[in-house]
C-alpha cells in the first residue's frame, strides 16, 4: 500500500512513522527543504498537557480525567453542529493524555522538566476557561526534543526503504478518482540551501504526479498567511489588527486545506483561531515578521493603548482570548506591560526552542543559572537589543519613553496614580486588588513559587527596579478549524461521510476533528493534538 504524506512538520513525521511501522510504504512530501524536517514543532517551547502525570503527583498537584474534561469542556465551549467530531476528538483525546501518552512518549526516549507549569490559568469560573491545575509539562530539548524520535524513525525507515523523502515538492492538487484521493500532483520547487524557518524561493523546476492508496494532510495551518488570518477573523473578537507579527514560518501558508476542500473535503471552524496578546518583535528575525511570545507570570501590569488598566480576567497567562477581545475593542494594535527589574526576572520566559537553550540543549549547568539573580540570556538580550523593551528609574521618564516610542499621549499622572493604587494593596496581607489575590493565590503552587511567581513587592520601591516597560503585539499562531476529521482520521465530505483516500492530521485538521479545541485552547495541546492526530492517522491507514 502507497501512502503519501504532505508535510514534513511533527504531525506529518508521527503518521509516517506509524504507518512505516505497519508496513506501509510511505512518500513524505514537503514544500521545504531537508533542513526544515519537523517544520514548526522545531520552534516550540515543547509545552504538553498531560493529566495526573508522576511530575504533577511529586509538586502535590492532585489532576484527574473528570477534572480535565470539565476545564476542556468549559474551555471549548462546543456549540455547533459541526462540533460532533471535535467533541469525540477531545474526549479520546483527553484518554491518551491521562493514560498512555506519557508512556508511549517515554518508550521513545522523551522525557520531562520536573517544574510542571501552569498555562491559561482561566477566567475565574469553576466551569469556564482554564486550566485548574498546572498541566503544561516542558519536555527535555523543548521542541527539536519532541521531534528528534519520530525524526530518527523516519529516517531509519528510509534507510530501509519503507519511506522516500521528496522535499522542495509542492502539492498544488489531489488527484480524484470516481469520488476517490488516489495521488497528488504538484510543482517542484528549485533546491534550496536557506537556513531552517527562513524564506524559500518558490521558483518550479518541474512538474510531479504520485498515486497513492491513500493521502495524509499534515500541511499545517494559517498562521503564517496574514490574509488568510484576517480573511478569517470572527467578529466575535472585533475587527483584525491592521499590525500583526508572526508567530510561525512562512511555509505555514494554508494552502492544502483549500487543495483538500476542492478534492471534496470539508473545512469547518474557519473563524476559530489562537493569536497571542504578549507577541514582541525579535530583534534578529528568522523569518519575515518574526514575532516571539512572552510567557508571562501574572505580574505585570497590563495597560491598554490608552494606558488603562485591563480588567479581570485579563490579566497575563490567564485568558488569552478573552484578553484579545478586550484589547480590539480599544482600538490600538499595541498594549504595555509594566514591571519591575524583580519581575522580569523571575517571571519572564520566551516561548520558542531557540530562546530556551538550556532547556533545548540539555544544559544543566546553564539551567542553573535561573535559580540565581538576574534575568535569563535570552530575556536580558531582549531588554538590552529588543525595541519593545523601555527601562527607567521613574514612572514619568518611563511613560515618557513609552510616548516616544508609539507617538502616544500616555498621562503619566494617570498610570502613576494607577501603580500608586496598586501598591498601596500590598500595605496588608489581604485586599480588594484581584491580580494580587490572584498572585498570591499561584504561589501556593511549588513551581510558580520556586521559579515562576515573583514575590509580591511595590513596584515603586526603588530596591525592585528599574521599571520595565514592554510593548505588546498580537503574534499570529494557531489555527483551531479545518479539515473534519472522524476517529480513524478520515476527512469527511459535506454529506458527512469520509472522503475515501483522504486523511489528515495536526493542525490542518484542527488537531483532530476539525477543532478538538473549541474556542479555546488549555495549552500544551497544539503538539499533542499533532502527536495524537497523527498517530491515529498512521494507524488508521
Amino acid at each position: 500500500m502507497n501512502v503519501v504524506v504532505i508535510g514534513a512538520g511533527l504531525a506529518g513525521l508521527v503518521a509516517a512513522s506509524e504507518a512505516a511501522d505497519r508496513g506501509r510504504h510511505v512518500i513524505l512530501v514537503d514544500q521545504e527543504g531537508e533542513q526544515s524536517l519537523g517544520g514548526q514543532a522545531f520552534w516550540s517551547f515543547g509545552g504538553l498537557f498531560l493529566v495526573d502525570s508522576p511530575e504533577q503527583r511529586r509538586m502535590g498537584i492532585k489532576d484527574s480525567f473528570e477534572l480535565a474534561r470539565s476545564d476542556w469542556q468549559g474551555s471549548a465551549q462546543f456549540d455547533r453542529e459541526e462540533d460532533k467530531w471535535g467533541r469525540a476528538w477531545a474526549d479520546a483525546y483527553l484518554d491518551f493524555s491521562a493514560g498512555p501518552k506519557r508512556e508511549w512518549l517515554s518508550s521513545k526516549g522523551v522525557s520531562f522538566f520536573p517544574v510542571v507549569g501552569w498555562a491559561e490559568r482561566g477566567d475565574g469560573r469553576a466551569d469556564g476557561h482554564g486550566n485548574s491545575v498546572p498541566r503544561f509539562h516542558i519536555v527535555w530539548g523543548t521542541g527539536p526534543g519532541i521531534v528528534a524520535p519520530f525524526e530518527e524513525s523516519v529516517r531509519e525507515h528510509a534507510e530501509a526503504g519503507r519511506i522516500e523523502f521528496r522535499f522542495r515538492h509542492q502539492v498544488d492538487e489531489l488527484i480524484g478518482t470516481d469520488g476517490a484521493v488516489t495521488g497528488v500532483r504538484g510543482t517542484i520547487l528549485e533546491p534550496t540551501n536557506v537556513e531552517r524557518g527562513r524564506s524559500s524561493s518558490r521558483e518550479a523546476v518541474g512538474d510531479f504526479e504520485i498515486e497513492a492508496d491513500a493521502v495524509i494532510v499534515a500541511s499545517g495551518g494559517i498562521g503564517g498567511n496574514l490574509d488568510l488570518v484576517r480573511q478569517n477573523w470572527p467578529e466575535r473578537l472585533g475587527t483584525p489588527p491592521e499590525s500583526m507579527i508572526i508567530g510561525v514560518p512562512d511555509h505555514v501558508d494554508g494552502r492544502m486545506l483549500g487543495i483538500a476542500e476542492n478534492a471534496g473535503g470539508r473545512v469547518v471552524n474557519r473563524d476559530r483561531m489562537w493569536h497571542y496578546t504578549e507577541g514582541i518583535k525579535n530583534y534578529a528575525s528568522i523569518w519575515l515578521g518574526h514575532g516571539i511570545r512572552i510567557l508571562p507570570g501574572p505580574s505585570s501590569l497590563w495597560l491598554d493603548g490608552d494606558g488603562n488598566r485591563l480588567p479581570a480576567p485579563a490579566y497575563p497567562g490567564f485568558d488569552t482570548l478573552s484578553t484579545l477581545r478586550h484589547l480590539r475593542a480599544t482600538g490600538h494594535d499595541h498594549s504595555w506591560f509594566i514591571l519591575t527589574q524583580k519581575i522580569l526576572e523571575k517571571e519572564f520566559a520566551l516561548s520558542g526552542s531557540e530562546q530556551n537553550p538550556d532547556l533545548t540543549n540539555k544544559d544543566l549547568k546553564l539551567l542553573a543559572t535561573r535559580l540565581k539573580s538576574g534575568a535569563p540570556g535570552p530575556v536580558e538580550a531582549f531588554k538590552t537589543q529588543g525595541e519593545d523593551f523601555l527601562v527607567a528609574d521613574s514612572i514619568e521618564d518611563l511613560v515618557a519613553a513609552m510616548n516616544r516610542l508609539e507617538n502616544g499621549n500616555l498621562d503619566p499622572v494617570k498610570i502613576r496614580a494607577l501603580v500608586e493604587a496598586r501598591d498601596r494593596q500590598l500595605d496588608n496581607e489581604f485586599g480588594k486588588d484581584a491580580q494580587l489575590a490572584a498572585i498570591r493565590e499561584a504561589r501556593k503552587s511549588r513551581g510558580d513559587k520556586l521559579i515562576r511567581v515573583a514575590s509580591p513587592h511595590k513596584f515603586l520601591d526603588p530596591k525592585n527596579g528599574p521599571l520595565v516597560a514592554v510593548r505588546l503585539h498580537v503574534l499570529s499562531r494557531k489555527t483551531l478549524g479545518g479539515l473534519q476529521t472522524n476517529l480513524s482520521s478520515q476527512v469527511l465530505g459535506n454529506d458527512g461521510n469520509p472522503v475515501p483516500g483522504l486523511y489528515a492530521a495536526g493542525e490542518a485538521a484542527g488537531f483532530g476533528g476539525g477543532g478538538v479545541h473549541g474556542y479555546n485552547s488549555l495549552e500544551g495541546t497544539f503538539l499533542g493534538g499533532c502527536l495524537f492526530s497523527g498517530k491515529r492517522a498512521g494507524e488508521s491507514v
